[in-house]
């Protein structure tokens, strides 16, 4: 059977459709620039009512510790469990705190804390914020002479940029604990050579560090995502849902793709 070719009136269509896709993605991705230049620029009269920055760090970072902190404490004790087995064949079972620390300061710490941060915080962020504009609360400020992106968008997003660093931070202290709870304590791996080796072997500059600079820079990308799908939400409940879904999907791809260029630019060899 010979294969059916496409008329020109059909290529036509398909670039048509395509086209309007491609319009479409630009004009959203124009809007979400200008959106975040307003963001900035209002957020220093959000600053001015610091108590709304504070309130939105105990919604998105206080209440994400439970997940955090127990996430944390069971992939640390994973990779106490897989990292000893694996060091265990080549006589390194003393270089496990090593592996426990790296493995959690460098990369998993910073991006299962964001992705954690995205699912639980993100999308209650653009739930409320969608929310707020399907019943018309967003219009009803702006009515009143009183800026939603100064009022409501800002200290949300202020809020969960704080707060990313401190749970990423909080994730990898409790897996740390988490691989010595296994290590040490059941397995038996000498204390002293485990925090000694992880103490000699994790730096501030290059491990630490860049850990804090990846919660920071997930920390943006999340909250910014969050915020902007829920203004940008359909006045509808269908609309709402698909913004919140939107925060998930695109906060945990852009979560990946930033932590491969960091870290791209953070190891390269000199």
């Amino acid at each position: 059977m010979r294969g059916h070719r496409l008329g020109p009136s059909a290529i036509v269509a398909v670039l048509t459709r395509l086209g309007h896709h491609v319009n479409a993605a630009l004009q959203r991705l124009g809007f979400a620039a200008r959106f975040f230049v307003m963001l900035l620029l209002w957020s220093s009269q959000s600053f001015r009512r610091l108590h709304l920055t504070i309130r939105e760090v105990y919604y998105a970072g206080f209440q994400s510790l439970l997940i955090i902190m127990v996430s944390g404490l069971f992939i640390g004790m994973v990779l106490g469990m897989q990292g000893y087995e694996t060091l265990q064949r080549y006589g390194s079972a003393d270089a496990l705190g090593v592996l426990v620390a790296l493995s959690l300061v460098r990369e998993l710490g910073p991006v299962v804390a964001a992705l954690l941060f995205a699912s639980r915080a993100g999308s209650s962020i653009t739930a409320e914020i969608g929310l707020m504009k399907a019943t018309e609360q967003l219009t009803a400020m702006d009515m009143m002479a009183v800026n939603p992106i100064a009022r409501v968008v800002a200290p949300r997003f202020w809020g969960g940029v704080i707060s990313m660093p401190l749970l990423a931070a909080l994730f990898s202290a409790t897996g740390v604990f988490g691989g010595y709870l296994i290590g040490v304590v059941f397995i038996g791996v000498d204390e002293g050579a485990f925090w000694s080796q992880m103490q000699a072997s994790v730096d501030f500059r290059y491990d630490i560090w860049s850990g804090i600079v990846k919660s920071f820079v997930f920390g943006i990308a999340v909250s910014l995502i969050a915020v902007f799908e829920g203004y940008d939400a359909q006045p509808t409940a269908e609309g709402v849902s698909s913004s919140i879904k939107g925060t998930v999907v695109k906060s945990a791809l852009a979560i990946l793709s930033l932590d491969f260029v960091l870290t791209s630019f953070m190891f390269r060899e000199a």
